[in-house]
């Protein structure tokens, strides 16, 4: 699974080896994935966890980590870039940068063990998506955008499987405590002098669609994916399902 070294990936990682799946972890740092593999090892005895190291802006990583895995039966696309910047700010190469880490990764990965998974007839591809690709925010459109598209892919993708055991779903997060949210809340705390609670509750109370009137944490969003990754979501298929803690007001 791309990006599983640090917040909701990690949660994934973990809630997939707790089922006793086997699981490759994926950061942009041989280092950064060394110490994911060493506290999966330790959070799941017995697990059967390894990791590659791949930067998703670089196709040629790509590449190496996708020749790298063997059969796959289970991908789980999370990699993604995120950061709350005005639509006139944003350069052509940050755009680039966005589609190229939110959606290519999916492409590239999904191209890579899709054909494996139809010919076995049994598979599972989740694309950790956002809410943010169904209600763009005005201030990360750039962002929205990319899951937006990524969104779109993973529905064309599932109408490949048509008549087969794989299925290709997405999980609509919503805003989530992780890793980043959780420095991003820390160095504005510090900028404001203020407690990181503070900011953190304060952001919370803003959320005014939230139904969970709280940030999300990250092994909420897992749950579901592990739930899509298994046997038991056979007749899900091509679906967006929601873990956005009723932030979306709309019925579908």
């Amino acid at each position: 699974m791309s990006g599983s070294t640090q917040g909701i990936g990690f949660a994934v990682a973990e809630a997939l080896l707790t089922e006793r799946a086997s699981v490759v972890v994926n950061g942009r740092t041989e280092d950064g994935v060394a110490a994911a593999v060493r506290r999966l090892e330790e959070t799941v005895p017995g697990a059967a966890v390894s990791g590659i190291a791949a930067d998703f802006a670089e196709p040629d990583q790509v590449l190496r980590l996708s020749e790298t895995l063997g059969e796959v039966d289970v991908l789980v696309n999370n990699v993604g870039v995120f950061d709350v910047q005005a639509f006139q700010e944003v350069p052509d190469d940050a755009w680039q940068r966005y589609f190229d880490i939110n959606v290519m990764s999916g492409v590239r990965l999904s191209r890579h063990v899709l054909p494996g998974m139809l010919s076995r007839g049994w598979g599972r591809v989740v694309f950790v998506s956002s809410e943010s690709g169904v209600d763009v925010p005005a201030d990360m459109t750039h962002y929205g955008t990319t899951k937006a598209g990524a969104l779109a892919l993973a529905n064309g993708l599932a109408k490949l499987t048509r008549g087969t055991g794989v299925t290709v779903n997405s999980v609509l997060g919503g805003p989530t405590y992780s890793d980043g949210v959780a420095r991003a809340v820390e160095d504005l705390a510090r900028a404001q002098g203020v407690p990181a609670d503070q900011v953190r509750s304060a952001i919370e109370a803003a959320n005014r669609t939230s139904l969970l009137q709280r940030f999300i944490e990250p092994a909420e969003i897992a749950n579901l994916v592990a739930y899509l990754a298994g046997t038991v979501s056979s007749a899900t298929n091509g679906a967006a399902l929601r873990a956005d803690g009723g932030v979306l007001t709309t019925t579908l």
